[in-house]
């Protein structure tokens, strides 16, 4: 392994969603490393436009060379112009925010979302990450894993708390997994972003391998238990449909 490659590596995925900007040194503190090797390092980056400093903070986030890269493999995904229109009926048909997760290692990305034109609504980052027992969108997935794997994932996770409803008990999380796979459907409140409602469903390859899900989601006082029981058999067939699309053509939704 290139000791430099490999930790220019590690630096460059120190750039998330919940830590978009680094100071060098913050970032040489935060790794455990030397402060000049960071900073030569961050110096590449930014001569490559993979990273930008900002002038006035001298802090730095991510460049336009990862968003081309990002859109490059998106689009060769071919994920929106298939599953976009599919989520665009579901979200016509609840009124709510909708959008498609994929498995990635211990992870749940968001591949495609679609938003309604409510002025309160629930918005989705495509892109985002977050950990697999936090949500719906998430533990929907984590409920269908083998296993070994969710003993192992709550045994090792380091689980955060997002809010004040944020599962965080490794019993609690797992007696939540058995009801998912006794109901077929996950339901979160508030555990990830606060007054949110979330409802979501798996979604299965043509092996019957969990590799993601769909969910819709909204503010709490719209996600009533009446609308999650009438939501419910709609994104159900949602997820018939996408399942259809991902079997004819093969789409991969694996990262």
């Amino acid at each position: 392994m290139l000791k430099t490659l490999d930790l220019a590596l590690k630096v460059i995925k120190m750039f998330t969603k919940q830590k978009p900007e680094w100071g060098g040194r913050e970032l040489a503190n935060e790794l455990g490393m030397d402060h000049a090797k960071i900073y030569r390092i961050l110096e590449t980056f930014e001569a490559n436009n993979f990273i930008s400093k900002d002038p006035v903070t001298k802090k730095y986030t991510l460049g336009f060379a990862v968003l081309e890269l990002g859109m490059i493999k998106y689009e060769g995904l071919n994920v929106k112009q298939l599953v976009s229109p599919v989520l665009e009926k579901l979200s016509d048909q609840t009124g709510e925010s909708t959008f498609l997760t994929s498995l990635y290692k211990n992870e749940g990305v968001t591949l495609e979302a679609i938003e309604p034109e409510n002025k309160v609504k629930y918005s989705v980052t495509v892109g985002s990450r977050a950990p697999l027992y936090v949500g719906a969108s998430y533990r929907s997935i984590l409920a269908y894993m083998p296993e070994d794997f969710i003993k192992y994932y709550l045994e090792t996770e380091e689980l955060k708390r997002y809010t004040d409803k944020t599962m965080t008990i490794p019993s609690q999380i797992a007696s939540e997994l058995e009801l998912i796979r006794k109901q077929g459907w996950a339901i979160s409140k508030g555990e990830f972003t606060p007054d949110i409602i979330a409802i979501a469903v798996p979604l299965f390859d043509s092996i019957k391998g969990v590799i993601g899900s769909v969910t819709v989601a909204g503010p709490a006082y719209r996600m009533t238990d009446e609308r999650i029981k009438e939501y419910l058999p709609i994104l159900q067939a949602t997820r018939d449909e996408l399942t259809e699309i991902i079997d004819k053509y093969q789409l991969k939704l694996q990262i």
